[in-house]
């Protein structure tokens, strides 16, 4: 129940309320070294050099107001509600193709079809970061993570709301760098040793 009610209220008291002390250090997401690129952005990368050369002059993230937080909906409800779920293999006959989607695509081209929506709209690459995580299933999955300066939120094709990615069940692995776009790091997810820890006590 607390985890519902907690899914439920963020987004009203991110957007109408103080940021702070309402939010601890999870509600942001730690990183470590640079990582390797997944092959399917490396492969988009060799095609799309501008979007994969984005060097941020500031890695501060975007001031979240109504107008953002109506923006992320309307980016993360227009892809999931537009493009048809399905596979690379069923659609281009190859295990991993990471492009911008017409009315068909995976996971990872609704990240770039929700990245390019709120860039248009004049949100920095710097926050808006393509990142790969595990399913609690095994599988790999992918979503995009935005960074404001209430927390670092996911929009994802598997669930239509936006929820801090402390309150997702996925294991958070790696994303793009928010200082160069064609780069990416690990996530330090430390949530299920704190939340091991928490319900030992």
């Amino acid at each position: 129940m607390r985890t519902i009610l907690n899914r439920l209220l963020v987004p009203a008291l991110l957007v109408l309320g103080p940021a702070s002390p309402a939010y601890s250090a999870d509600t942001y997401q730690r990183v470590g070294g640079r990582t390797s690129q997944p092959i399917g952005h490396y492969e988009y990368c060799l095609s799309n050099m501008t979007d994969c050369s984005i060097t941020a002059f500031t890695l501060r993230p975007v001031k979240l107001n109504r107008k953002k937080w109506a923006e992320m909906l309307e980016a993360n409800r227009l892809a999931n509600s537009t493009i048809k779920p399905v596979t690379d293999k069923d659609l281009y006959g190859v295990e991993e193709l990471w492009t911008l989607p017409q009315t068909s695509g995976d996971c990872e081209d609704y990240v770039l079809m929700k990245r390019k929506y709120l860039m248009d709209r004049g949100w920095p690459a710097s926050s808006l970061l393509a990142t790969v995580v595990l399913q609690t299933n095994g599988d790999g999955h992918a979503v995009l993570t935005v960074r404001t300066d209430r927390g670092d939120f996911i929009l994802d094709n598997l669930d239509d709301n936006i929820l801090s990615w402390e309150l997702t069940d996925y294991k958070f692995l790696k994303r793009q760098s928010a200082a160069f776009s064609g780069y990416w790091e690990d996530i330090l997810d430390t949530r299920l040793s704190v939340a091991s820890i928490e319900r030992a006590n």
